[in-house]
């Protein structure tokens, strides 16, 4: 039952008592239109790419900082805001196309590497969002796809400013790669790549540092979010405190936290948060775990045996051989215990699963078996895998 059915069941039991006032608000994948807490962050960012407003193109830049630092955030609100302030005003800076039409001659684009990992993948995402036309899929190269992006900025005479989120994590490339792929085009492209590592030390880019936050900064965070989402007095002050100190700079863990508090409350058919479902919240997320945006992103096999493990109860995890037998047992998985096993350990190679050693029961027999323990907040997941990826509230 997702959150949206919860509060549906509340509406027709509770009269005019709701917990959640806006779903959105409390959603870790949902960034907002103002990031809370990032002014500085945000002015090095526009210095970095002050060229736009002299239509002229920015270096390459490199934005990095720890995870739940708000970097998705900041990104997507610039991209947002420099694509209406600069082709929708007065102030915007315009060309005259070869058809003779006027035009933004600055097109700003957010690309999620997340999906979109590969180099086709790259070319795909950029011309989906810069052309009136879906690209094809099917039938067409790499080669192919970047020479109709060329070939779209020559007719059109735009120059892009690319932001590329999510770069060097385990499923996608890092920024130098990144970098490479769009330096291979001979039209005006520059890129903006955002990840947890800075470039190179020669590297031929600017770097945007982003530090972790601080504790008041997560509690303004979700304070905001808060009275956004619930109610009045749903909440104490305190209860944020508890969760900006456990999350220790994490701003993802922090709203994942509160999203799972929220949820235990809805659960006990609870007018307001008390401790105990704060409690909750907080256990229900891993420390040290994998942000949700990166489990949600996984497609194909990947995808279908993790919602398996997900919803698999812990005697049917107790090593990976038993994880792997109960998936393939589920007739809509339609996947070989060979081909389960194989995705469970390239998950557990990439950090979405962790393989925890369990004791045997004829110890000192050959290798202990391992349990395979998810990175990252299940029970979110299971009422967040129908989202999708991040996006901008607006």
């Amino acid at each position: 039952m997702n959150f949206e059915e919860r509060i549906l069941r509340r509406q027709r039991t509770d009269g005019d008592v709701h917990l959640v006032r806006d779903e959105d608000a409390l959603n870790p994948l949902v960034h907002p239109a103002e990031p809370v807490g990032r002014g500085p962050v945000l002015e090095r960012l526009l210095d970095a790419v002050a060229p736009v407003f002299e239509d002229d193109l920015p270096t390459d830049t490199v934005l990095s900082g720890p995870a739940g630092s708000g970097k998705s955030a900041v990104v997507t609100a610039l991209v947002g805001h420099l694509s209406r302030l600069l082709s929708s005003n007065g102030r915007a800076i315009y060309t005259t196309t070869r058809a003779g039409t006027t035009a933004p001659s600055f097109v700003f684009h957010y690309v999620d590497a997340r999906t979109a990992s590969s180099a086709f993948g790259l070319y795909y995402a950029a011309l989906d969002g810069l052309t009136d036309e879906q690209p094809p899929r099917g039938g067409v190269r790499t080669d192919d796809l970047r020479d109709r992006l060329d070939a779209w900025l020559d007719e059109h005479d735009r120059r892009v400013l690319l932001v590329v989120d999510h770069v060097g994590e385990p499923e996608t490339y890092p920024a130098s790669v990144v970098r490479e792929r769009f330096d291979a085009l001979s039209g005006p492209v520059a890129t903006l790549c955002v990840g947890r590592e800075g470039p190179a030390a020669d590297a031929p880019v600017q770097h945007v540092p982003v530090p972790a936050y601080d504790r008041h900064a997560v509690e303004d965070i979700l304070t905001a979010r808060a009275v956004e989402g619930l109610s009045p007095r749903a909440f104490t002050h305190d209860q944020l405190v508890r969760i900006a100190t456990w999350a220790e700079g994490n701003a993802h863990d922090a709203v994942c936290a509160l999203f799972c508090a929220v949820d235990a409350a809805l659960e006990a058919g609870g007018e307001r948060l008390t401790d105990a479902h704060v409690d909750a919240g907080i256990a229900a997320v891993p420390a040290g775990g994998i942000p949700l945006g990166r489990v949600l992103a996984l497609t194909d096999a990947s995808a279908v045996v993790l919602d398996r493990v997900v919803d698999l109860d812990d005697d049917q995890r107790t090593s990976v051989s038993a994880t792997a037998t109960a998936i393939a047992a589920d007739p809509s998985v339609a996947l070989s215990p060979g081909t389960v096993t194989r995705v469970l350990y390239e998950l557990a190679e990439s950090g979405v699963l962790d393989r925890v050693t369990v004791a045997a029961r004829d110890a000192g027999r050959g290798r202990p078996p391992s349990r395979l323990d998810p990175r990252f907040s299940t029970l979110a997941y299971r009422h967040l895998r129908e989202v999708g990826p991040s996006r901008q509230r607006d």
